[in-house]
């Protein structure tokens, strides 16, 4: 094996920008792993723990960009870094348009002053600098940025507050204001629904259903993961329903979340109450009783979350395809699975996609365990080991410090797939696709080789392994759902229509082996 290592002098990139590169080398003939990124403590710790950080890499500064190639073989590693150079010549050149490149954001601000919006992605401990400058320029913020503190957030979240902007984030990964996608977004229609989520994939999911229940969004805007915490406050939401509840192309409105802190929930929920336009409040796990009491219409799931909005919204409820749970496909794929086939191990990218389908199967069985698990006694305490039924969140911190999401880069997913689906115990392994700007350009082909590979092997033990693929997107995204799914079909993968439906159907297909 060579390794080749590139040092560029306070050369800076955003993380977004870099993990889209990384995942690109990462592809390149002869290479065997590939890290394109700034030489942060973080990232300094990821290269020590695979090998890979040289002398000269561990005294690089923060503000230097590391590029770093284990290859094959010297020449390999040398044709990598080329591409690579390659690939950094071509993002960098001017669009057809005409692409400008400011030093400062205050020099964008006054070139540009119809601009009213910051994408902030970079390195955390500058990202509540920026941010600030951007508010105090009177640009909107959208902050993609992750490990900035929470008293950070609190300060930025008031400052936008007061003057009457948004500040979604940090960690906030999905949102489309004025109908554009930003960071993670999947295409759908335009129509009268707005949508506020404090989770990224459960947003991309509601807004995904609605489209296929014939409606439409006006505009999704996201808060980061944080701002129903107790410390928090909820202010993003409550400025975000407020701006929804006076737009007037906005007819119903949608809230998402995991479950908040109980007395932002109460702060929320009495906004939710003086709204004057229907409010379909999906809180996972939360109390249904609460969101009654407010004068809301409960959701326990996304697919629900979705049905609802779109009746509110005016489309006729018999007239919509629900997407029905398929009941005997669950008894012909019971009937498949050996008896000590018995447990649900889901591997998935998206966070709330995770959290939903482990409450539905915490439904049924009290042996559930994640890296997301509330209750300490059900969370993994080695997430590279799975225990009876596993649903592990592989876009959470512990897997992306460092590495591209795996949205972007699904690399540890597969290979803890092939390694799931050797073990006898498991009658259905879950997968999700998403798809979407931001998003791997095929995330199912890049998996079809590990699929193909495990089916193979399992049928030649004389066991039928099950899979269960679920992908998040529409006909309008790129690649486009048909095609996506029909690649899973070909490759005997069982498709599940949403979230809820997967959750449905992988705890349904392993009900003989309760234990």
């Amino acid at each position: 094996m060579a390794l080749k290592i590139v040092i560029k002098k306070n050369t800076y990139f955003d993380s977004v920008s870099l993990m889209s590169l990384s995942t690109r080398a990462n592809t390149i003939a002869g290479v065997e792993q590939a890290v394109v990124a700034m030489a942060t403590e973080m990232n300094k710790e990821v290269l020590r723990n695979v090998g890979m950080l040289a002398p000269e890499l561990a005294e690089a500064k923060s503000g230097d960009l590391m590029i770093v190639v284990r290859a094959e073989t010297d020449a390999a590693g040398e044709r990598a870094l080329e591409e690579i150079d390659a690939l950094f010549k071509q993002k960098s050149a001017p669009a057809g348009t005409g692409q400008v490149t400011y030093a400062t954001l205050e020099s964008a601000v006054a070139h540009n002053p119809r601009a009213n919006l910051a994408i902030i992605s970079v390195p955390g401990d500058f990202a509540a600098l920026e941010a600030k400058r951007a508010l105090q320029n009177g640009l909107h913020v959208l902050m993609f940025s992750d490990n900035v503190g929470i008293d950070d957030e609190v300060a930025l979240k008031r400052l936008a507050h007061d003057k009457g902007l948004l500040m979604m984030g940090p960690d906030c990964g999905t949102a489309m204001l004025g109908h554009v996608g930003l960071c993670f977004a999947n295409a759908v229609r335009k129509g009268n629904i707005g949508l506020v989520g404090a989770s990224g994939t459960g947003s991309q999911e509601i807004a995904a259903r609605i489209h296929d229940f014939g409606g439409g969004l006006t505009q999704m805007i996201g808060t980061g993961g944080r701002d129903l915490s107790e410390k928090v406050g909820g202010i993003m939401m409550i400025d975000a329903l407020r701006a929804l509840d006076a737009d007037e192309a906005t007819q119903v409105i949608v809230l998402v979340s995991k479950p908040p802190a109980k007395a932002v929930q109460e702060t929320v929920l009495r906004e939710v109450a003086a709204c004057h336009k229907p409010v379909v409040v999906c809180l996972l796990g939360g109390s249904e009783e609460a969101v009654v009491k407010a004068g809301a219409h409960f959701a326990k799931t996304t697919k629900e979350a979705a049905l609802k909005a779109v009746i509110l919204g005016g489309k006729k409820e018999e007239e919509i395809n629900k997407r029905a749970l398929n009941l005997p496909l669950i008894e012909e794929t019971k009937a498949k699975l050996q008896p000590e086939q018995k447990y649900i191990r889901a591997l998935l990218c998206g966070g709330t996609l995770c959290y939903e389908m482990m409450l539905l199967a915490e439904e049924k069985y009290s042996n559930v365990y994640s890296n997301i698990a509330k209750d300490p006694a059900h969370r993994l305490v080695d997430v590279n080991l799975s225990r009876e039924h596993t649903f592990i969140d592989f876009g959470d911190d512990e897997f992306t410090r460092g590495k591209p999401h795996p949205m972007i880069d699904p690399s540890l997913r597969t290979a803890r797939f092939i390694e799931e689906a050797r073990d006898p115990s498991v009658g259905v392994i879950v997968l999700d696709f998403i798809l979407g700007y931001g998003a791997h350009p095929d995330p199912v082909g890049v998996m079809l080789p590990a699929i193909l590979d495990a089916k193979r092997a399992a049928a030649a033990e004389g066991r039928h392994l099950e899979i269960l693929g679920y992908v998040l997107g529409t006909e309008m995204d790129t690649p486009a759902l048909g095609e996506q799914t029909r690649k899973l079909s070909d490759a005997g993968v069982t498709i599940a229509s949403s979230c809820t439906n997967a959750g449905l159907l992988a705890r349904g297909f392993v009900e003989k082996g309760i234990q």
